[in-house]
């Protein structure tokens, strides 16, 4: 087999790939190699984590997930990023998902203080 990438075989990466393989790195690994990297100190639920994204993916759409995890990461946050916080606003953004998930949803049909009571 050639090591050759050059213009005569524009479909393949201009340098040779590496056959190395890695260890597999479990999730609670790359969380806590993510938390080093971003300087955090902290604890993650993975389980609420997981099961809020999932919720928001099949009740709102696929792109919802990271986008709420991040918002409900982002908000506790300015609360003081506490587990009880995290889990609060976690509540919050399930009950929203799934009440988002019915037919004929309109953004106006949601009360906040409605929300907030569901969690």
């Amino acid at each position: 087999m050639s090591r050759h990438y050059g213009p005569d075989r524009p479909n393949r990466l201009p340098y040779p790939v590496s056959r190395i393989t890695l260890e597999r790195v479990t999730l609670h690994d790359w969380i806590d190699e993510l938390c080093d990297v971003l300087e955090l100190d902290t604890e993650v639920d993975e389980a609420l984590i997981l099961d809020l994204a999932r919720q928001a993916a099949h009740a709102v759409e696929k792109p919802a997930a990271p986008v709420t995890t991040f918002l409900v990461g982002f908000a506790a946050a300015q609360r003081g990023g506490s587990e009880a916080d995290v889990e609060e606003l976690a509540g919050r953004a399930a009950a929203l998902a799934e009440k988002w998930s019915g037919d004929d949803v309109d953004a106006d049909d949601f009360d906040e203080a409605e929300l907030a009571e569901a969690e």
